[in-house]
């Protein structure tokens, strides 16, 4: 498909204080789109909002809050005067093994990555019916194969991305084109999260290549933008993930099979794991759900 200019569009992006969000922000501002910044983090999204090229705000907004959400929509909308593009970016991680995970912290991988992301759709799509938008559905590598130690991350972005397929099918006829974008390790706040648990970072070295690298954040970034542009079904922040769709149903049988190995590998060491949510993106996460995050002026 042809690309479409941004100038003079009108994106959302949630999850915008940092890693992907930030940079999608910055680069879609670059090619001339007005940015609506959403996120937990109002300081951050201040900074990240004085610092774009074009017109910009912020709102300081849980995505799985659904009164906060549609107030947030009606906001953007009053201040830009319509929306053309959403990108459904917010996403927290958590690892370690199943039976031993923080309940909470498993929950709450699935509200903000699945719940969230629905909570978003269903605030902004009345607009983007009007424009004839584009909802562009951050999933994941983890949607495309299972991995142990992953259960809520898997889980909630496998859900995420049967959503987004599901909602292509409902609201294409209206105008409105739906993308699903995805991600293998890519250098994050989330990841380097992640990766300061020292099984998990072994464990993830030792995935086949080209799966066990993280990958830098510019290049998959440009990937998505491309991907906005072209109003894409599918967007690939790494070269390779789209040739994965093609194996995808092989994946399940054999990570049930090497995962036991490399489970039992590590079996001594997994006790004591930290269970919470990873990164500054999680710590943010947690700040504002135990009532410490501070208020957007």
């Amino acid at each position: 498909m042809s690309r479409v200019s941004l100038e003079g569009q009108v994106a959302v992006v949630t999850g915008a204080a940092r890693g992907v969000g930030e940079l999608l922000a910055r680069k879609l501002s670059a090619r001339g789109a007005s940015v609506a910044l959403v996120g937990l983090e109002p300081d951050e999204l201040k900074q990240v909002s004085e610092r774009l090229h074009g017109d910009s705000d912020h709102w300081h907004a849980d995505v799985t809050d659904h009164e906060a959400m549609a107030q947030v929509a009606r906001e953007v909308k009053e201040r830009f005067g319509k929306v053309d593009i959403v990108v459904a970016n917010a996403g927290v991680a958590t690892g370690g093994p199943f039976v031993d995970s923080d309940p909470e912290a498993w929950r709450r991988v699935i509200e903000v990555n699945l719940i969230g992301s629905a909570v978003t759709a269903r605030a902004f799509l009345p607009a983007l019916m009007e424009s004839r938008g584009y909802l562009l559905q951050i999933a994941s590598l983890a949607a495309i194969t299972p991995a142990p130690m992953m259960t809520a991350y898997c889980a909630s972005k496998s859900g995420v991305e049967a959503y987004a397929h599901s909602l292509r099918a409902e609201v294409g006829y209206k105008g409105v084109r739906v993308g699903v974008g995805y991600l293998s390790w890519t250098d994050t706040d989330m990841v380097r999260g992640a990766d300061q648990d020292d099984v998990m970072r072994e464990l993830r070295k030792r995935l086949p290549w080209p799966s066990n690298k993280t990958y830098p954040l510019g290049p998959a970034v440009d990937r998505i933008v491309a991907g906005i542009e072209r109003r894409s079904s599918h967007v690939y922040g790494q070269w390779w993930l789209r040739g994965m769709q093609g194996v995808r149903g092989y994946l399940p049988g054999i990570i049930g099979t090497v995962g036991q190995r490399e489970m039992r590998r590590f079996a001594d060491r997994l006790e004591g794991m930290r269970t919470g949510l990873v990164g500054a993106g999680g710590a943010a996460d947690e700040q504002e759900r135990s009532g410490h995050a501070t208020p957007r002026n």
